[in-house]
């Protein structure tokens, strides 16, 4: 699940500056990908969701999983597993509205954080 204490610590961009060789322009061309790319899959998401459209809710949640590791953000992807998991084993299903809730609210705070980062991260350029 979301671990709160990690929305007010800086990313951990480690995953991306092994993947970049630490190169700061390919790492801000990451977040503003994520940032733009990000929000759409949610929407999906969210659609998906409020349709009751298990099979498509659990591939955008599956989606979505991937890039919150390469922000370092793995308890937010655990999130997404559950969301995932419940849907395509259509399990806990009441639970799903707040589920998914909690982690829109949760992307928000995480544009922040990255827009934090990227201003390090452009510092350096």
């Amino acid at each position: 699940m979301i671990d709160l204490e990690k929305n007010n610590s800086p990313l951990d961009l480690s995953y991306l500056s092994d993947m970049s060789g630490d190169s700061a322009e390919f790492m801000i061309e990451m977040i503003d990908m994520f940032k733009s790319q990000t929000p759409m899959y949610i929407a999906d998401l969210e659609q998906s969701i409020a349709a009751k459209d298990w099979e498509k809710a659990a591939g955008h949640a599956h989606k979505i999983k991937p890039t919150l590791s390469y922000v370092g953000r793995e308890d937010a992807r655990g999130h997404l597993q559950y969301i995932e998991n419940s849907a395509r084993e259509q399990k806990d299903l009441d639970d799903m509205p707040k589920a998914f809730q909690d982690f829109n609210d949760f992307a928000h705070i995480l544009y922040r954080q990255l827009d934090e980062a990227k201003a390090v991260l452009e510092k350096r350029l």
